[in-house]
């Protein structure tokens, strides 16, 4: 049996049936939600001045990277590591061919550049220090092996 709402939520003016014990304590609501509107305090964001309610100390990302400085996240920028991956691997595949150097995979999109001398070693950037390698042959030039099975062509 659904009963009548005898009160109203204090954050919404939703009508709401509560106990008599419940109205005389005070603070009706109709939902968790409505609580934690009530009880939160606006604040006001450092650097739009805009009023907002929550946690952070201001009102929205855009906002909280507005203060920051330092590097900019364009594809440009000359210090972003996968922007220069990219014109390494694009230089490699017009150069040699774009296929894996090993199996000759020519799905282009899944190549992988690998350093013949390895850069902890003191191998370098240079593009005949390089190969162009498909996840399977490099997976197996590092470990010794690959879980990949090829495909029996038909």
């Amino acid at each position: 049996m659904k009963r009548k709402p005898n009160c109203v939520c204090l954050a919404c003016n939703t009508p709401v049936y509560r106990r008599p014990a419940q109205i005389s304590a005070g603070g009706v609501y109709c939902s968790s939600i409505c609580v934690g509107k009530n009880q939160q305090k606006p604040k006001t964001c450092k650097i739009c001045q805009r009023s907002y309610i929550g946690a952070n100390q201001t009102c929205s990302r855009s906002c909280a990277n507005s203060a920051r400085a330092g590097i900019s996240y364009t594809k440009e920028n000359k210090h972003n590591k996968a922007y220069q991956g990219t014109l390494l691997k694009e230089k490699l595949a017009a150069k040699r061919g774009g296929t894996c150097e090993r199996c000759s995979e020519a799905n282009y999109a899944i190549l992988q550049i690998h350093h013949i001398k390895e850069r902890h070693k003191g191998g370098t950037d240079v593009v005949s220090n390089l190969e162009l390698l498909c996840p399977n042959c490099h997976t197996t030039h590092h470990q010794g092996y690959s879980l990949y099975k090829p495909k029996k062509m038909l």
